[in-house]
Protein backbone atom coordinates (compact mmCIF):
# COMPACT_ATOMS: atom_id res chain seq x y z
CA UNK A 1 0.00 0.00 0.00
CA UNK A 2 1.21 3.15 -0.94
CA UNK A 3 2.20 5.89 1.74
CA UNK A 4 1.94 9.86 1.35
CA UNK A 5 6.18 9.77 1.27
CA UNK A 6 5.39 7.48 -2.17
CA UNK A 7 3.67 10.58 -3.86
CA UNK A 8 6.34 13.06 -2.28
CA UNK A 9 9.39 13.94 -4.39
CA UNK A 10 11.54 16.99 -2.81
CA UNK A 11 14.17 18.88 -5.63
CA UNK A 12 16.61 21.43 -5.45
CA UNK A 13 14.15 24.25 -8.07
CA UNK A 14 14.72 25.08 -11.69
CA UNK A 15 14.04 28.19 -13.33
CA UNK A 16 11.13 27.14 -14.79
CA UNK A 17 9.66 26.95 -11.39
CA UNK A 18 9.90 31.02 -11.10
CA UNK A 19 6.31 31.00 -11.89
CA UNK A 20 5.48 28.32 -9.38
CA UNK A 21 7.61 29.95 -6.64
CA UNK A 22 6.35 33.20 -7.17
CA UNK A 23 2.86 31.82 -6.73
CA UNK A 24 3.35 29.66 -3.65
CA UNK A 25 4.92 33.22 -2.17
CA UNK A 26 1.52 34.66 -2.87
CA UNK A 27 -0.10 32.07 -1.50
CA UNK A 28 1.96 32.51 1.69
CA UNK A 29 1.14 35.95 1.96
CA UNK A 30 -2.36 35.48 1.83
CA UNK A 31 -1.88 33.43 4.74
CA UNK A 32 0.38 35.50 6.57
CA UNK A 33 -2.33 38.41 5.85
CA UNK A 34 0.56 40.33 4.06
CA UNK A 35 -0.42 39.99 0.50
CA UNK A 36 -0.29 43.86 -0.08
CA UNK A 37 3.72 43.36 1.14
CA UNK A 38 4.31 41.60 -2.23
CA UNK A 39 6.14 43.22 -4.61
CA UNK A 40 8.05 40.29 -6.03
CA UNK A 41 7.23 39.11 -9.34
CA UNK A 42 8.08 35.77 -10.99
CA UNK A 43 11.03 37.62 -12.91
CA UNK A 44 12.22 38.72 -9.71
CA UNK A 45 12.49 34.79 -8.14
CA UNK A 46 14.27 33.72 -11.70
CA UNK A 47 16.83 36.40 -11.71
CA UNK A 48 17.87 36.12 -7.93
CA UNK A 49 17.74 32.41 -7.73
CA UNK A 50 18.86 31.42 -10.70
CA UNK A 51 21.04 34.24 -12.28
CA UNK A 52 24.62 34.04 -12.50
CA UNK A 53 25.79 34.38 -9.17
CA UNK A 54 22.16 33.55 -6.59
CA UNK A 55 22.41 33.99 -2.97
CA UNK A 56 19.60 32.45 -1.98
CA UNK A 57 18.27 29.10 -3.15
CA UNK A 58 14.91 26.90 -2.97
CA UNK A 59 13.67 23.51 -2.85
CA UNK A 60 10.48 22.54 -4.28
CA UNK A 61 7.87 20.06 -3.10
CA UNK A 62 5.79 17.56 -5.65
CA UNK A 63 3.11 15.74 -4.18
CA UNK A 64 2.08 13.42 -7.23
CA UNK A 65 3.79 15.61 -9.55
CA UNK A 66 2.34 18.66 -8.93
CA UNK A 67 4.38 21.30 -7.08
CA UNK A 68 2.82 22.15 -3.54
CA UNK A 69 5.44 23.55 -1.12
CA UNK A 70 8.28 24.68 -1.21
CA UNK A 71 11.19 26.05 1.41
CA UNK A 72 13.57 28.87 0.23
CA UNK A 73 16.44 29.79 2.44
CA UNK A 74 20.28 31.03 2.07
CA UNK A 75 23.08 30.97 3.82
CA UNK A 76 23.53 33.57 7.06
CA UNK A 77 26.95 33.49 9.23
CA UNK A 78 27.01 33.42 12.69
CA UNK A 79 29.61 35.90 14.01
CA UNK A 80 29.94 34.15 17.43
CA UNK A 81 30.14 30.36 16.16
CA UNK A 82 32.47 31.90 13.72
CA UNK A 83 30.77 29.66 10.70
CA UNK A 84 27.60 29.89 8.27
CA UNK A 85 24.16 28.77 8.89
CA UNK A 86 21.06 28.50 6.87
CA UNK A 87 18.35 30.88 7.32
CA UNK A 88 14.79 29.58 5.82
CA UNK A 89 13.15 32.71 4.50
CA UNK A 90 10.12 30.58 3.34
CA UNK A 91 8.36 27.80 4.15
CA UNK A 92 4.90 27.02 2.32
CA UNK A 93 2.86 23.89 1.56
CA UNK A 94 -0.42 24.33 0.10
CA UNK A 95 -3.45 24.13 2.77
CA UNK A 96 -4.94 20.88 1.04
CA UNK A 97 -1.80 19.08 1.51
CA UNK A 98 -0.60 19.91 5.00
CA UNK A 99 -0.79 16.87 6.99
CA UNK A 100 1.40 14.59 4.79
CA UNK A 101 4.91 15.21 5.91
CA UNK A 102 5.52 17.77 3.71
CA UNK A 103 6.56 20.43 5.42
CA UNK A 104 8.39 18.19 8.17
CA UNK A 105 10.82 16.85 4.96
CA UNK A 106 11.74 20.06 3.48
CA UNK A 107 12.51 21.21 6.98
CA UNK A 108 14.58 17.56 7.70
CA UNK A 109 16.31 18.19 3.87
CA UNK A 110 17.85 21.47 5.32
CA UNK A 111 18.42 19.88 8.29
CA UNK A 112 20.36 17.27 6.28
CA UNK A 113 22.17 20.33 4.44
CA UNK A 114 23.54 21.39 7.23
CA UNK A 115 25.12 18.26 8.94
CA UNK A 116 26.49 17.62 5.68
CA UNK A 117 28.12 20.73 5.11
CA UNK A 118 29.19 21.12 9.08
CA UNK A 119 26.95 24.43 9.42
CA UNK A 120 26.16 24.35 13.39
CA UNK A 121 23.39 26.17 13.11
CA UNK A 122 19.58 26.59 11.22
CA UNK A 123 16.94 29.01 12.47
CA UNK A 124 13.83 30.45 10.89
CA UNK A 125 11.30 33.27 12.28
CA UNK A 126 7.95 32.59 12.98
CA UNK A 127 4.76 34.70 13.37
CA UNK A 128 3.67 35.29 17.08
CA UNK A 129 0.05 34.66 16.02
CA UNK A 130 1.12 31.40 14.13
CA UNK A 131 -0.16 28.87 16.34
CA UNK A 132 -0.17 26.16 14.19
CA UNK A 133 3.45 26.59 13.24
CA UNK A 134 4.83 27.41 16.18
CA UNK A 135 3.33 23.79 17.30
CA UNK A 136 4.87 22.14 13.99
CA UNK A 137 8.24 23.85 15.07
CA UNK A 138 8.45 22.74 18.37
CA UNK A 139 7.40 18.92 17.81
CA UNK A 140 10.87 18.78 15.43
CA UNK A 141 12.89 20.07 18.55
CA UNK A 142 12.86 23.94 17.25
CA UNK A 143 13.01 26.70 19.84
CA UNK A 144 12.03 29.76 19.91
CA UNK A 145 13.84 32.61 21.02
CA UNK A 146 11.84 35.61 22.65
CA UNK A 147 15.36 37.19 23.95
CA UNK A 148 15.76 38.23 19.84
CA UNK A 149 13.43 40.74 18.55
CA UNK A 150 13.65 41.08 15.13
CA UNK A 151 14.03 44.46 13.61
CA UNK A 152 13.62 45.62 9.82
CA UNK A 153 14.25 49.15 7.86
CA UNK A 154 12.33 49.77 4.31
CA UNK A 155 10.91 52.27 2.43
CA UNK A 156 11.12 56.07 3.30
CA UNK A 157 12.85 55.13 6.20
CA UNK A 158 15.28 52.94 4.43
CA UNK A 159 16.53 55.74 2.35
CA UNK A 160 16.62 58.52 4.95
CA UNK A 161 18.83 56.63 7.11
CA UNK A 162 21.03 55.90 3.60
CA UNK A 163 21.00 59.56 3.56
CA UNK A 164 22.30 60.07 7.05
CA UNK A 165 25.80 62.15 6.89
CA UNK A 166 26.98 62.08 10.61
CA UNK A 167 29.52 60.10 11.32
CA UNK A 168 30.89 59.44 14.70
CA UNK A 169 33.33 61.77 16.62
Amino acid sequence: MPTDSDNLTLRNARPVDAAAIHALICELADYEKLRHEVDASAADIERDLFGSNPRVFAQIAEYDGAVVGFALWFYNYSTFRGRHGIYLEDLFVRPTFRGKGIGKALIVNLAQRCVTEGLPRFQWQVLDWNTPSIEFYASLGAKTTPEWLGCRVEGETLKKLAAVQERPQ
